[in-house]
């Protein structure tokens, strides 16, 4: 005899069941009643101003909970602009002839990600996608290219898509079961983080600048290991940032320059990963 049954206790339901109960009720005015609906099963409730810690939690577990149950240990992050167009395709964001000119040409890194993508793809593939897996913000541009070369060897790679204004819909080639959507910058950027074994950057505008330095100063600050930060871009990087500058004005240490490697290529940036961290 069960044990259970000897006693006469019998297990509390779920609640996905107690779910079904309380949808299955008589239809009342009682029942339609919002009051009615269980906490957790009540969107008004939830999006209201009060319940923002509870928000902000749930966006930090389902991912970390997702990503633990397929048994992601690592990922390498590609951070990069949503309006760099594929070569040959359309630079939709444009506003002048001048950007036209120079979104058409970065398109090249829109290679370079696809390729950089592949290579990292290629070994997550020795540890069955549980290191190395490519993760983008799951959108246009640049993070199309980095699932995109994940997709082209076979590998699964994640999304942390963002709800904004535009540019907000998952590109195809992001794996279904690991597309994320957030609410909040702050708890996207964690899951950016949390895992990352290096850190590849390309030309792009205010996002990409505030990823890329909130993750130096991680890094600088020691909240976070140090793990290779690649600038995909000499030429657009010398001009968009000079952080020797920086340094010889003494707002940065001398050598936090050190903290990043400069690549124009794909190759470049894999053969500084493998040497990081001995792949051979």
């Amino acid at each position: 005899m069960n044990p259970m049954e000897k006693t006469g206790w019998t297990p509390l339901p779920h609640s996905d069941e107690d779910l079904q109960r309380a949808r299955s009720v008589p239809d009342t005015p009682q029942t339609r009643s919002q009051t009615y609906r269980l906490a957790w099963d009540d969107e008004e409730f939830l999006t209201q101003r009060e319940l923002r810690a509870v928000r902000l939690q749930l966006e930090l577990l389902k991912p970390e909970m997702i990503l633990a149950e397929r048994g992601v240990r690592s990922t390498v992050v590609l951070f990069g602009g949503a309006r760099i167009p594929e070569p040959g395709g359309q630079a939709w964001a444009a506003k002048n002839e001048t950007q036209k000119k120079n979104l058409e040409a970065n398109s090249r890194y829109y290679e370079e990600a696809r390729k950089f993508a592949r290579l990292c793809s290629e070994h997550s593939a020795k540890s069955y996608y549980r290191e190395y897996v490519v993760v983008t913000g799951g959108g246009p541009g640049v993070m199309e290219a980095g699932n995109r070369g994940a997709a082209d060897c076979g590998a699964p790679s994640i999304g942390l898509n963002i709800v904004l204004p535009h540019e907000q819909a998952p590109n195809l080639y992001v794996t279904p079961e690991l597309c994320f959507n957030f609410h909040y910058f702050a708890v996207r950027k964690m899951h950016f983080i949390m895992r990352a074994k290096a850190v590849a950057v390309f030309p792009g505008g205010y996002g990409t600048m505030d990823e890329f330095f909130e993750t130096l100063t991680l890094i600088q600050t020691g909240r976070m290991q140090r793990v290779p930060v690649i600038l995909f871009g000499k030429e657009f990087w010398s001009r968009a940032i000079d952080l020797d500058f920086l340094a010889e004005q003494g707002t940065i240490s001398p050598g936090d320059q050190d903290l990043i490697d400069a690549v124009d290529t794909a190759d470049e940036a894999w053969e500084i990963l493998a040497k990081f961290y001995d792949i051979a």
